[in-house]
């Protein structure tokens, strides 16, 4: 049994917990929290909750720690931390920083001799592999990513940081004129706010100035500014009752050509439709904890990424039956 820690135990360490219990080959040994853990209640039968200052005790009773904490503060300290004592394998998601994120867990993670797969979920991860093998197939191509419909956590969290919101949802939703023209090949040239929008539903606190919240969510540099975006006002009860979930997905395209004369169009389309965001991201980051366990196993050490895991180390089945069953 690959034993598992929990860094963090929000809606993303909550998915984990699940994702394990679906695994076979895997058993829960312990959840950390900041919080206090007499207060943290968690669904496995026999697993420990400990403060997050005790993870270090664990070094040998654990196998890989999954790290569930936010790319904005968490994960860029805590990964190349925790990256020198245990195989471990988070979530990063900030694009641009992705090569630095790596270059401190790789440093990290040699030092250690263990292993550390960073931005492991669905964009990056899953989408991203996507991108590679379309790229590789159809070199004269054009790439295409669109997101949604679904709920952005960010973009509903700097919705609530307004002044005069006391809650909100945000989903981003692609143009289907857009998506139509990718998939007939037209290859467009598209602008941010022509792949795009997004729409807000709002809760005021009493004596907001609705025009004002809408103008200052609307013209919000880098999440709203360059979006056609809708505002709705609704209540407490409608936002509890009608937007609770946290769905989403996406889709990517490649569209090419091939031939002497680059005669033949084709279309690659990958989607994703998720009734829960980060149940389906630590499903992803579940299956990547049985690479990083595997390559550990077999004496590699640093930092990886999606690109650099063989299809095989993610299935608990073995090659024998992966080429009988799937291939």
């Amino acid at each position: 049994m690959i034993r598992i820690g929990i860094l963090g135990y929000g809606n993303l360490g909550r998915g984990v917990e699940c994702a394990v219990k679906q695994n076979p080959d895997m058993e829960l040994a312990a959840v950390f929290t900041r919080r206090d853990p007499a207060d943290v209640k968690i669904l496995t039968e026999g697993a420990c909750v400990c403060g997050i200052s005790e993870a270090q005790d664990w070094k040998d009773r654990i196998n890989v720690m999954i790290l569930c904490g936010g790319s904005a503060t968490d994960l860029p300290e805590q990964t190349p931390i925790y990256a020198e004592l245990f195989h471990v394998v988070d979530s990063f998601d900030t694009h641009a920083r992705i090569p630095e994120h790596f270059a401190r867990v790789d440093e990290a993670a040699k030092k250690g001799g263990k292993v550390g797969i960073i931005s492991v979920g669905w964009d990056p991860g899953v989408f991203s592999l996507n991108r590679l093998y379309a790229n590789a197939i159809l070199p004269d191509g054009k790439d295409y990513t669109f997101w949604g419909k679904g709920v952005s956590q960010g973009h509903s969290d700097a919705i609530r940081r307004v002044e005069g919101v006391r809650d909100g949802k945000q989903y981003t939703i692609p143009v289907e004129a857009a998506l139509d023209s990718v998939r007939k090949g037209e290859n467009p040239d598209l602008s941010t706010r022509q792949k795009h929008t997004r729409e807000c539903f709002v809760v005021l606190e009493e004596g907001a100035d609705a025009a004002k919240v809408e103008e200052e969510i609307k013209t919000m540099p880098n999440y709203f500014a360059d979006y056609d975006t809708t505002v709705h006002f609704i209540s407490q009860e409608e936002l509890e009752r009608d937007h609770s979930g946290i769905p989403h997905g996406g889709f990517v395209l490649r569209s090419g050509r091939t031939g002497w004369k680059s005669e033949n169009s084709h279309l690659i389309e990958y989607s994703l439709k998720l009734d829960s965001n980060p149940e389906f991201t630590a499903s992803v980051l579940a299956a990547y904890a049985r690479a990083a366990y595997r390559l550990g196993s077999e004496g590699v050490s640093g930092c990886k990424t999606v690109f650099d895991i063989a299809p095989a180390y993610l299935s608990p089945k073995d090659g024998a039956a992966l080429r009988a069953e799937l291939l």
